[in-house]
């Protein structure tokens, strides 16, 4: 199959692109100070920097350890991707991502893009940006997820065909030249044995017929489309990842320029739970894609370490950083609300329904109640963490 562009380089210029995009509001200080606060004391800023590095390091193992577990969980039989257990932490970790979107980033954007700090004059306070954004995402991730499977599964059956043909005509080849051998070798014994010489010549192409049959099914990835399943897996795997890197820069660079220790000690916990809890449905998607290993690291990694950068960015500009200038609450609403519209898609379309409509769940009654409360525990304890982040 023809190679797709390096996901790790798209992803990285996406979040580079992100930041390119937040630094206007970094800078945006001097221009509108409309509801910002006191100049933090020395001893404020010295304790707000000591939590910015705990929550740098605290959130980059919460995040590693949610991720990696479906991950690792691979070489354990009870964690498998076909397994009971790994169905239950699908859809409680899909109900993290869906409580994501809809209690912490959503609310957010509609406060942010309806805030009395924007200018009057604008259409802001007249249209419900964050609402439409939000639809704008959910659609564009459809979009992009039809045409990203479609794309990937005709390549996938264009590449399996041409090497299908390919085992088929060399079977054929080979078989022909031990045909002509074996005739060669009846007719060189005698006329007594011509029938059964026939008999043999006949009954040796029909296993070649039927190796060549193999060789296509083989070619093609089985009869039960694991390889089909898998294309379908990755292309969700990296509309996830995109939609939480997105949400992910926006609060790094938020707890980062934060000066308030008071405001900064509850985000340390919550967000670690929060990336550990997202790290383990973006894992269990990366299991069910069945990506290489270079390629898993590479998500991993990515996902880990896009808030501690996150982090550090904000840290580095918190001295001009003014969330509440009319550029800040913009750009973070917008792109709160498309990361909202993402992740709400992905967890209701690809990873809930998905699940749900299993043959395997509806045939069994304890696992689809199993699956449901799952979900619901995840929902429910991260809408808790709004309480705090």
């Amino acid at each position: 199959m023809t190679a797709p562009p390096p996901r790790a380089a798209l992803l990285l210029a996406f979040a580079a692109a992100l930041l390119l995009l937040l630094a206007p509001a970094a800078r945006a200080a001097g221009d509108d100070d409309c509801g910002a606060d006191d100049p933090a004391a020395a001893g404020d800023r010295a304790r707000a920097r000591t939590l910015k590095i705990a929550a740098f390091f605290s959130i980059l193992v919460c995040g590693a350890l949610g991720c990696c577990l479906p991950v690792l969980g691979r070489r354990v039989p009870a964690l498998r991707a076909d397994g009971d257990v790994f169905f239950l932490v699908k859809a409680f970790a899909a109900g993290v991502i869906l409580a994501t979107g809809f209690i912490h980033i959503l609310p957010d954007a509609f406060e942010k893009l309806t805030s009395d700090c924007l200018p009057a004059g604008g259409p802001w306070q007249d249209f419900p940006f964050a609402g439409f954004g939000a639809m704008v995402g959910a659609i564009g991730t459809l979009v992009v997820d039809t045409l990203a499977t479609g794309y990937f599964t005709r390549q996938h059956f264009k590449d399996s065909a041409a090497a299908a043909a390919a085992a088929v005509s060399a079977a054929a080849v080979g078989d022909e030249e031990k045909q002509q051998q074996e005739a060669a070798a009846a007719h060189a014994g005698g006329g007594g044995d011509d029938h059964e010489g026939h008999v043999h010549v006949h009954t040796h192409a029909t296993h070649g017929h039927a190796h060549g049959s193999a060789a296509l099914v083989a070619a093609v990835g089985g009869g039960d489309g694991d390889k089909e399943h898998a294309l379908r897996h990755r292309v969700i795997a990296q509309v996830l990842e995109l939609g939480i890197v997105v949400h992910s820069v926006i609060i790094g660079i938020s707890l980062g320029a934060s000066e308030d220790p008071s405001t900064i000690k509850p985000l340390v916990v919550a967000l670690s739970f929060h990336q550990m809890f997202e790290g383990m449905g973006l894992g269990g998607c990366i299991v069910q894609a069945k990506f290489k290993v270079r390629s898993i690291i590479t998500m991993v990694l990515f996902f880990c370490l896009t808030t501690p950068v996150g982090i550090l960015v904000g840290l580095g500009i918190s001295s001009v950083y003014n969330e509440n200038s009319p550029t800040a609450l913009i750009v973070e609403g917008i792109l709160n609300s498309v990361a909202a519209g993402i992740l709400v898609y992905m967890a209701l379309v690809d990873l809930l329904a998905e699940d749900f409509m299993n043959p395997k769940v509806q045939s069994r009654g304890k696992l689809q109640l199993g699956i449901n409360v799952s979900m619901l525990i995840g929902a429910g304890l991260m809408s808790m963490l709004a309480k705090w982040a």
